[in-house]
């Protein structure tokens, strides 16, 4: 070899020399390596093979006997236990077994896995499904039945691969039985235990007093956490027979500490946060029951999720909730809390205390103010004589028409003082047939002269508009009327069904039809018309004229699948509104006299100013801008 050609060699040895020495792992890379590598050997040391034999240091040992192979799969078996529960491998292997504790209401049933509720059975309800012919089937109704639901807490050991350990992964020891409490305990040795205790206190209430202990646990428990969470996923179940709006009325709701009680979305994926603001409960609700818990304190923090599922999905919503426990490192101690399993009653609800009721989804602001204090207990007074809820209702409907009558009175006067004053209109329009402008200027000038006022028709239904919107949230939210009959109707929370049809009709329509819907739909339409014979539709719009009555119509695709103790209530209102209207006008009102008040006031001085004489000079400004456009027009054609 010539001088380049070592000298090369010699530079590419010297380069790969010096990039070994700079690649090299340090002494500490190197023992970390090794302390990953011990812990992996801790599972993977001892493997067992198909055949006879098992793998020992790299060694093959052949002509291994079955009793040696079984007693390798156990060492295997408990070396993974330790390294994935750690103190708590001991009960990280069983057989699942269940429990039973129940009152008068509710019958719940609690598994040793986990040491948790498996289901809650309501003793008074049922779940209504229909079967191939669309027939109603009445099915016992159960709460966090479903086996994908969780109920679990995440012990962060810091031991154990993965640095937690799930309760719904153990095995608890039934420490205690008694025909109205049972405590379960997950051993970590030593005298060392997790401790789940639940108790029924009343026979005719669907709680149960629930508290959690870590006795001897400080040690145990990663002395860096601040506290141990608890993970609670549930799927709801469909429970009612219109899963349209049991969807629209299921969600999570929770309630901070010193605030008012909120919610996640009811419509579509939600994802709520405290940000470290202490929660005092979390509710996962249905439409008509809830599972709540309630802290006696209160949980550090929150995060609640909602995921809306597919509609051919067997279940309604994905509700998943972590809040934190406090965990004091210096002493053992227990957690207090309380659980509601059952329905969304307001009486019972109210007792449980920290506004829990507010679960029921009777409104926000005034809405649901109407509901809670006026609509609620009005209807919960008819109900202790009246059994029918049909009849019920049928009364609220008069008691809210007389309380509102005052208004109706005023908006019904007002109609016959504008139709009194028909006649001039009529002649006016004549007068200033092929000018709007002028024709409007001179209409608003005849009302400010006999004193009428157009828009006195229309206060008194702006004012009623809160009771009707409140009723709109009541009726489908009120548990009494759940599988409640009346009629024709077999739920007065859900649609009515007298019809069927053999296609689905798009826009919410569904495939049934609904005869209180069409009722309200028809009695609506007679109630325009009669109003349209005796007001003064002229200078309307043609194409407002012909909406009032196709509004009706449009809004049977909305009603028809709504819940049919609402439409029951507003065929109630259309009739006692046709009734109040005729008897009103006919025999209440003096046309007569409406006709001398008019006369008598347009003879008195006027005073200037006022909402009417300042709407009559826009139009009059307005009908002068509109000549000299008009005139400008004709000059600039010349």
């Amino acid at each position: 070899m010539d001088r380049n050609t070592v000298t090369g060699l010699f530079l590419i040895f010297a380069l790969f020399i010096t990039w070994n020495y700079l690649t090299a792992p340090t002494q500490e890379e190197l023992e970390a390596q090794k302390r990953a590598q011990d812990s992996i050997a801790a599972l993977q040391n001892i493997d067992t093979t198909e055949g006879n034999t098992i793998a020992d240091n790299g060694l093959i040992a052949e002509n291994i006997t079955p009793e040696e192979t079984v007693e390798s799969n156990d060492s295997v078996a408990n070396l993974r236990r330790i390294a994935e529960f750690g103190p708590f491998s001991a009960v990280a292997d069983g057989t699942e077994e269940t429990q039973v504790l129940e009152n008068e209401v509710f019958k719940v049933t609690f598994t040793n896995k986990g040491g948790a509720i498996k289901e809650v059975l309501l003793k008074n309800y049922n779940k209504i499904e229909e079967d191939e012919k669309k027939k109603e089937i009445k099915l016992p109704l159960r709460l966090m039945e479903d086996e994908k639901d969780r109920f679990e807490y995440a012990l962060p050991i810091s031991s154990v691969a993965g640095g937690i350990v799930r309760t719904s992964d153990l095995y608890f020891e039934l420490a205690e039985k008694t025909e109205s409490s049972i405590v379960f305990r997950a051993s970590a040795g030593q005298g060392r235990y997790f401790e789940q205790r639940f108790e029924i206190t009343d026979p005719d209430k669907y709680v149960l007093d629930y508290s959690v202990k870590f006795e001897g646990l400080q040690g145990v428990i990663d002395q860096n956490a601040e506290g141990v969470q608890l993970h609670w996923l549930n799927y709801l179940d469909k429970l009612e027979k219109n899963t349209r709006y049991e969807r629209m009325y299921s969600s999570t709701y929770y309630k901070e500490i010193d605030d008012s009680p909120t919610y996640c979305s009811l419509t579509g994926n939600d994802t709520e946060d405290t940000k470290d603001k202490p929660v005092k409960w979390v509710t996962h609700a249905n439409q008509f029951f809830a599972a709540s818990i309630i802290a006696d304190e209160s949980f550090q923090t929150g995060v609640m999720d909602v995921q809306v599922l597919e509609e051919d999905d067997p279940d309604l919503k994905r509700l998943e909730t972590v809040v934190q426990l406090p965990f004091d490192h210096s002493r053992s101690e227990a957690f207090d809390m309380n659980l509601y399993l059952g329905p969304k009653e307001f009486s019972r609800l109210r007792a449980m205390g920290d506004n829990l009721e507010d679960v029921i989804p009777f409104g926000w602001s005034i809405f649901g103010t109407i509901n809670r204090w006026v609509v609620r207990p009005v209807f919960d007074f008819l109900s202790r004589f009246i059994g029918n809820k049909g009849i019920v209702i049928l009364l609220l409907t008069l008691i809210i028409k007389l309380c509102l009558y005052p208004l109706t009175y005023r908006m019904l006067y007002s109609q016959s003082k504008m139709g009194a004053l028909k006649p001039q209109l009529e002649s006016m329009r004549k007068k200033f047939k092929d000018d709007k402008q002028a024709q409007s200027a001179e209409q608003m000038k005849l009302y400010r002269e006999f004193g009428v006022n157009p828009l006195g028709g229309c206060m008194p239904l702006v004012l009623q508009m809160p009771i009707w919107f409140a009723l709109y949230r009541f009726f489908p939210a009120a548990i009494e009327f759940r599988q409640a009959s009346f009629l024709w109707a077999t739920d007065l929370s859900s649609y009515d069904v007298i019809a069927r049809l053999p296609f689905e009709v798009p826009l919410g329509f569904g495939s049934h039809i609904s005869l209180f819907t069409l009722l309200w739909a028809v009695t609506t339409l007679i109630y325009t018309y009669y109003n349209s014979k005796h007001m003064d539709m002229s200078a309307a719009n043609p194409a407002m004229r012909y909406m009032q009555y196709i509004m009706p119509v449009m809004f049977l695709g909305f009603f028809n699948s709504y819940a049919s103790g609402l439409t029951a209530y507003l065929f109630f209102s259309n009739l006692i509104n046709i009734t109040q209207t005729l008897v009103t006008k006919n025999y209440i009102i003096d046309q007569e006299k409406i006709k001398r008040e008019l006369e008598a006031y347009r003879k008195k001085p006027k005073k200037k100013g006022g909402f009417q004489a300042r709407l009559e000079e826009a139009l009059k400004e307005q009908q002068k801008i509109q000549a000299q456009k008009e005139a400008a027009k004709k000059k600039k054609k010349k």
